[in-house]
């Protein structure tokens, strides 16, 4: 009698890898020896006080800013090697809105949609901004939008397409306590989502301030790097 043989399942490459990362302006070290992997479908917070270097690492890892030493891979494919292959793969969404205010909400998704070579462009917009909580204010202008409905209104546009992943740069920023609660609810509610609504699986990568966390290698900072939310 022989023994059933185990099949061994290959192991997905994690959506973002990065080792040995460092970034340097002469004798300023912003980003000394960073290491860390996101799964694939996971969310992910990089934590740190302002001037950690968090920016520093997604601007390397969206190919904006070239790395003074390691390696970084995006949804497989190298930061340095193949920007093209990761800004196809890629989302972000920057500390302050991008969005077009002499735009509606529902002109600036569908601008993106065809930005993209997205097919029912309108149909989206109509489905992201109920997703949003925004379709009464779909019509309006967003130069009329809060703080939070215009910070909504970015987020909702940096989904369009399902890219892998998707990075979230402080998304909070200069907005007052209501409009923070509101962007935050919106973000937990699709990142309890994304991983069944995506297709493929979105991987989630957000930035935040944190006057708790223990020190390690991004310079100057607390910056541990934990799945988020709980």
């Amino acid at each position: 009698m022989t023994g059933a043989t185990a099949v061994r399942r290959p192991v997905p490459a994690p959506a973002i890898h990065v080792q040995g990362l460092e970034k340097s302006y002469g004798k300023n070290h912003v980003l000394r020896g960073v290491d860390f992997d996101v799964e694939r479908g996971s969310a992910f917070a990089l934590l740190g006080s302002n001037g950690a270097g968090k920016t520093t690492a997604v601007r390397i890892l969206s190919t904006l800013l070239q790395p003074t030493a390691g390696n970084a891979t995006v949804n497989g494919f190298a930061v340095g090697g193949q920007p093209g292959r990761v800004r196809e793969s890629i989302s972000l969404t920057g500390q302050f809105s991008a969005v077009d205010e002499i735009l509606t909400g529902h002109e600036n998704l569908i601008l993106v949609a065809r930005l993209r070579h997205l097919p029912h462009a309108g149909t989206l917009a109509d489905e992201l901004l109920e997703r949003f909580s925004l379709t009464g204010a779909g019509g309006r202008r967003a130069a009329e939008y809060s703080g939070g409905m215009r910070r909504r209104l970015d987020t909702a546009m940096s989904l369009i397409g399902n890219p892998p992943v998707l990075f979230l740069d402080e998304p909070t920023t200069g907005l007052d306590p209501e409009a923070r609660l509101e962007v935050w609810q919106a973000i937990r509610e699709l990142a309890q989502t994304a991983p069944r609504s995506c297709s493929p699986p979105s991987t989630w990568m957000r930035l935040s301030n944190s006057p708790t966390a223990s020190p390690s290698s991004i310079t100057g900072a607390s910056s541990p790097m934990a799945l988020w939310p709980n």
